[in-house]
């Protein structure tokens, strides 16, 4: 209930502050509202008072090939170049201009937002996970139910694990168990974090492609590396007609592709599903931008509808953050269980 009260708190303060701004002329620019909330970059904006941004300047750690290394606050760079380096309007990113005038990119280790809120999730991951933890060290879980956060995780822990990693994985399924749970509340944390329309929230680090990547990366290295014979028996000479499999490998080949659609699925599905979320959102709100100037009625009366939807919208990506790691996990405990497979007995 306090989390849905402070989504309305804060969308209503948006509304206020960017009406606000579109009566003295502000004209709205919709590419850079968008991409700006849904992309990375390196300081954090929490608001705006009296048409300045308020942000946190974030830490800038990169290494020129000819100078160095070099650190300092990105807030260094809102004046333009800094020790050679500013930010390209093209690509956001950090560059530094060669001798020929071309925009070349340093070695870029800078703490990013999206690189703060993956810490921050991670972070809170291990808190709960050790209070949870410590819950246990001072109670007898066999006499006494854990209530509170302890309680939660315990849920959480329970199902996933009964319902999901057993039944799909199978037998060895302990062995998997602890990377497919943090798998789990990693993505529902910063899911859920990125749908917090305040500060350290609305960092969109599941929506970020990288970050999904790295995710489904784990996933099929856990699938590829513990597989058994029967499982790569299969993949380069399944039990298929033999026409089928040589002279022309056509099965085989199949198959290998399959390796890498896998875990290309899982990063795509969550990116995507993540990111039209966020934009979703975006433009329920900016439904209040773009009308203002057609007067009071219009711009009052889809104000309030795009207050509502919006925060529908934020309750249903509340929803979708619980199932697409839920997703995630299922999909990989199948991946990981197929990779375990015995052979068929007559």
């Amino acid at each position: 209930m306090r989390f849905l009260k402070s989504i309305i708190a804060a969308i209503l303060l948006l509304v206020t502050a960017s009406a606000f701004a579109q009566e003295k002329g502000v004209d709205m620019d919709m590419k850079a509202y968008i991409f700006g909330h849904v992309g990375d970059s390196y300081e954090w904006h929490i608001t705006a008072i009296g048409g300045r941004p308020v942000s946190i300047p974030l830490p800038v750690i990169v290494h020129s090939r000819t100078t160095g290394w070099h650190c300092f606050l990105s807030n260094k760079l809102e004046e333009g170049e800094y020790e050679g380096f500013h930010i390209s309007e093209t690509s956001g990113k950090i560059v530094e201009t060669a001798p020929d005038g071309t925009e070349v990119r340093p070695f870029d280790m800078s703490i990013t937002k999206n690189v703060l809120g993956l810490m921050f999730g991670s972070l809170l991951l291990v808190v709960l996970v050790l209070w949870a933890a410590g819950w246990y060290k001072k109670h007898d879980g066999m006499k006494e139910a854990p209530t509170g956060v302890p309680g939660l995780v315990e849920m959480l822990v329970t199902m996933i694990t009964n319902d999901v990693i057993k039944d799909a994985v199978g037998k060895d399924y302990e062995k998997f168990a602890p990377y497919l749970l943090t798998a789990f509340f990693f993505i529902l944390f910063n899911n859920i974090l990125g749908i917090v329309p305040f500060f350290p929230g609305g960092a969109n680090v599941t929506g970020n492609i990288a970050i999904t990547m790295v995710l489904a990366l784990c996933t099929f290295l856990a699938v590829n590396l513990f597989g058994n014979k029967h499982y790569y028996k299969d993949i380069f000479w399944p039990d298929v007609p033999i026409f089928l499999k040589a002279p022309a490998p056509i099965m085989p080949i199949i198959e290998i592709i399959g390796l890498f659609t896998k875990p290309f699925s899982l990063m795509v599905r969550l990116f995507a599903n993540m990111l039209a979320g966020h934009i979703m959102i975006l433009c329920a709100v900016a439904v209040i931008f773009l009308t203002v100037k057609m007067g009071p009625l219009i711009n009052g009366s889809l104000g309030v509808i795009a207050v509502f939807f919006g925060i529908f919208l934020d309750c249903l990506e509340f929803l979708v953050a619980f199932i697409q790691a839920y997703v995630f996990t299922m999909l990989s405990s199948v991946f990981i269980g197929l990779a375990h497979q015995e052979p068929e007995t007559e």
